[in-house]
């Protein structure tokens, strides 16, 4: 298949959608289909169709902060989108943002396969202004969404069954098709390796400590706050070393923060390798988002062999990793996450059990077996395309 990709920012490793598209493309290819990129990404490399960036006064900052920026579609960006639509075979739309409006419209127009994916949640976009949790905010946006976007596909690809749900809730009638954006081979050797045999030796500067991670961006509704408050509430609080991964506005304040703590949390931003490094020789990683998609870090981080401490939130994907309720504490509040690591730290045969029965969790998460069921996905919508065609 000729299959075009339609997603404001590719080239960017602080914006999980981006990731995911990113290893999707690689795995297509290397199955032997053709991937296209249509974007607006600054280097033009092979294999993309280029638009500029659509700047947003008084915004940018903060957007670029977020690990993201918008196409613009206006004068010769509709030249581009024409061209890149008619090159393919089937159109795969990422975001629900005007670039991917305009390709989708126009593949409608002239009778191209064409679906889309729901990755970014109304309450990640709200919270960067501080609105994540106002309820109609929120409500009356997944119904813009549906409206200007997500009504005219026939297949929705979805991360996860709560995002599922969120949408038939909300009225959405595509056949909405629950696809993981997958982990890659090398975190789940890492899992095998760390679980089976003894853990790599942490490096000098960790020695003696009790390295607890996060992986994702700095921002608001990520909750990395939380964690710093609750090492003050555990009786480990000299011991633990934290170390956050990612990039975000919060940055700041969260480095400020921490600056109450024994050992001054890391802030570090990493290659896969580095980060497989990294989780090798933590003793616990937490996920306190209040708001997720799915987390595909998460599963990064257990499948490497790590119990996750995940916030129970009722407005993220997150909580569906948790093997038991050990695993699980209050959202936003750190009292709670510190009895929860408290636990596992105060029994240390428990949680190397659970390490290996996380790890083999994630086997069902694999890329390879995502981007299968992604393919699926695209050839039912080829077949109802040329069906619908037929009944013209």
């Amino acid at each position: 298949m000729k299959i075009l990709f339609v997603i404001d920012t590719f080239d960017t490793n602080n914006n999980g959608t981006s990731i995911s598209a990113q290893r999707f493309a690689a795995e297509l290819r290397r199955k032997g289909h053709e991937v296209r990129i249509l974007c607006s990404d600054k280097e033009n490399t092979e294999g993309k169709y280029i638009v500029p960036e659509f700047n947003v006064p008084f915004f940018d900052s903060l957007i670029h902060k977020h690990g993201f920026q918008f196409g613009d579609i206006r004068n010769e960006s509709q030249k581009v989108i024409r061209e890149a639509v008619e090159w393919a075979d089937i159109v795969h739309n990422f975001m629900p943002f005007a670039l991917e409006i305009s390709a989708s419209n126009y593949a409608e127009s002239i009778g191209k396969p064409n679906t889309g994916a729901f990755h970014i949640q109304p309450e990640n976009i709200w919270s960067s202004v501080g609105l994540g949790k106002v309820d109609w905010i929120q409500n009356s946006t997944y119904r813009e969404f549906r409206r200007l976007f997500y009504k005219n596909f026939r297949h929705i690809h979805v991360p996860s069954q709560f995002m599922c749900d969120m949408l038939k809730e909300r009225g959405y009638t595509a056949k909405i098709h629950v696809i993981s954006n997958g982990i890659q081979d090398e975190f789940m050797i890492a899992g095998h390796n760390n679980t089976d045999g003894e853990k790599p030796r942490k490096d000098p500067k960790y020695e003696g400590k009790l390295m607890v991670m996060m992986v994702g961006r700095l921002a608001h509704e990520k909750r990395q706050d939380v964690i710093i408050n609750a090492v003050e509430y555990s009786k480990y609080a000299d011991r633990i070393q934290l170390v956050f991964a990612g990039k975000g506005p919060e940055y700041d304040k969260y480095v400020e923060l921490g600056k109450k703590l024994k050992n001054v949390p890391e802030f570090v931003y990493v290659g896969r390798d580095e980060l497989i490094h990294l989780l090798s020789q933590c003793d616990l990683y937490i996920h306190a988002s209040d708001m997720e998609s799915e987390a595909i870090s998460c599963i990064e981080a257990f499948a490497t062999g790590l119990v996750p401490i995940i916030a129970n939130s009722t407005v993220s994907a997150t909580p569906q990793f948790a093997l038991d309720g050990r695993s699980l504490f209050l959202p936003g509040n750190p009292k709670d996450l510190a009895r929860a690591m408290d636990y596992w730290f105060d029994n240390p045969r428990e949680k190397r059990y659970m390490e290996k029965i996380y790890a083999k969790s994630a086997k069902r998460y694999s890329l390879a077996n995502s981007v299968r069921m992604f393919e699926d996905m695209l050839a039912e919508e080829i077949a109802d395309n040329q069906a619908a065609k037929k009944q013209q």
